[in-house]
């Protein structure tokens, strides 16, 4: 299957996954990241607030609180961050929620980990998004330690990539930590 075929099965799996399930998922996900020590020493960290059935990593919020949580706002085609405040998030028009646009923006270069969400992974660190880009633009402009999370149902062995495509260096599930070690492009399927 190409790319788009891919995205429609995912999302479509996705779409159909029952909430209790997701909920359940979801905090299995959180307690395995809450565990990981990789996220555990992280001291500024970038997450997403979930959307269309993605694993809801919420719970991570108290799990950790020491940490500096970062969330995206959409900007145009471009990422902009800030702190995670929970009384000032906002609905973006894409539906999901979002920081005010007046809150303080936080520098990418101060990462040290950005939990990424998508479709789909692969075990090699492949990633399918909904197909904006976003996070492709937005992952070279950060040093951090790229780490995607999915549901189990939406890890795949092998999702076709190309140059333009962001690899992950860890992908975390409800119930696998996978190291996704380069040459990434040795390993990568053919459009």
């Amino acid at each position: 299957m190409d790319k788009p075929q891919l995205r429609d099965y995912f999302c479509t799996l996705r779409e159909y996954l029952p909430p209790e399930k997701v909920a359940a998922a979801s905090a299995a996900l959180c307690r395995r990241l809450a565990a990981w020590p990789l996220l555990r020493q992280a001291r500024v960290v970038l997450t997403y607030l979930a959307f269309r059935n993605e694993p809801d990593l919420g719970l991570l919020f108290d799990l950790l609180p020491d940490i500096r949580w970062i969330v995206p706002r959409i900007e145009g085609k471009r990422l902009v961050l800030h702190p995670y405040n929970p009384v000032r998030l906002v609905r973006h028009p894409f539906g999901m929620l979002e920081p005010a646009s007046d809150l303080p923006a936080a520098d990418p270069a101060a990462l040290d980990l950005v939990l990424v969400p998508g479709v789909a992974f692969d075990r090699r660190g492949g990633r399918l998004g909904f197909g904006g880009g976003y996070y492709d633009r937005f992952l070279p402009t950060t040093p951090a330690l790229r780490v995607g999370v999915t549901h189990d149902a939406c890890l795949t062995e092998e999702l076709p990539c190309n140059d333009a495509d962001r690899r992950m260096d860890w992908v975390v599930t409800p119930t696998q930590t996978i190291h996704c070690a380069p040459p990434w492009r040795a390993t990568c399927a053919p459009l």
